[in-house]
């Protein structure tokens, strides 16, 4: 996979794509990555690449003309394939990054980022350029270096080769539309506390059903609302709503004894 980046802050990207698995699909030809800057791709002598947004207001809006030549000499370059090929603008008003985009983006042989930044970039980009948008959250930032990031590292690591082994994707957090099963490893006692039984029972398959069923109610915990566009079946679905409904219950429990002891321990009058 090539992946090409226009951004005002290259020097950025030294320190992320110079270590760990980057270093490593790079070394091993597995991806390509470039960066190139928009500042080089202007035709005034002071590389101007913002300017005041027409019909007022705050801020300074990047220029079409850097961002379309850029893209331009990029494309020269990699010849990408019409279907194999990706033009993504890093923005807040982008569709929201997702495992499941990070799949499909794997799966292309091209991607060009751009990173926007002051207070967005010319219209025209979006119109007539970009084929994507993507934003990785409900928050602001300074620029679309970091998001570049993020987006990178997520495709990346889904790129046959890069990781060590397949189990490790498939295993992970939001691969199934859960979040992942409970981790432990030795010593089986620390500071009192143990590792589950049934982990080190060596029975396989008890383990698969407990991590199955731990990832379930994790996510039925912390994000109950992936949960509805996971691909459950109808036991697991089920064991859904046990374990809501046991939920409930405990709470109500818990509530039940609050009160309880606030009124034994209310002074009397």
């Amino acid at each position: 996979m090539r992946i090409d980046i226009l951004s005002l802050f290259p020097d950025m990207f030294s320190g992320p794509f110079g270590t760990s698995i980057f270093q490593r699909a790079v070394d091993n030809e597995l991806v390509r990555i470039n960066i190139y800057n928009i500042r080089s791709y202007t035709n005034d002598k002071h590389h101007v690449v913002d300017d005041y947004p027409y019909g007022g207001g705050a801020g300074m809006v990047l220029k079409p003309e850097p961002i379309f030549e850029a893209v331009k000499k990029v494309k020269k370059e990699a010849q990408p394939e019409k279907d194999k090929s990706s033009i993504i603008l890093l923005t807040p008003q982008g569709h929201l990054f997702s495992q499941a985009i990070a799949h499909k983006l794997s799966g292309l042989s091209h991607l060009l980022l751009i990173c926007g930044h002051y207070e967005g970039v010319d219209e025209r980009v979006r119109q007539h350029l970009v084929t994507d948008e993507i934003s990785i959250g409900d928050y602001v930032l300074s620029g679309g270096e970091l998001a570049a990031m993020v987006v990178i590292n997520a495709v990346v690591r889904l790129l046959p080769g890069v990781l060590g082994s397949k189990d490790s994707l498939e295993d992970e957090s939001h691969t199934s539309g859960l979040l992942e099963y409970p981790h432990y490893t030795r010593p089986a006692e620390y500071r009192g506390w143990s590792v589950p039984e049934v982990l080190l029972s060596g029975n396989h398959a008890l383990v698969a059903k407990w991590r199955h069923e731990q990832a379930i109610q994790r996510t039925l915990e912390r994000r109950p609302e992936l949960l509805d566009k996971a691909e459950l079946t109808s036991e697991e679905r089920q064991l859904v709503q046990e374990l809501a409904r046991n939920s409930t219950s405990s709470l109500l429990s818990k509530a039940k004894t609050t009160r309880s002891e606030s009124a034994i321990s209310r002074p009397q009058t």
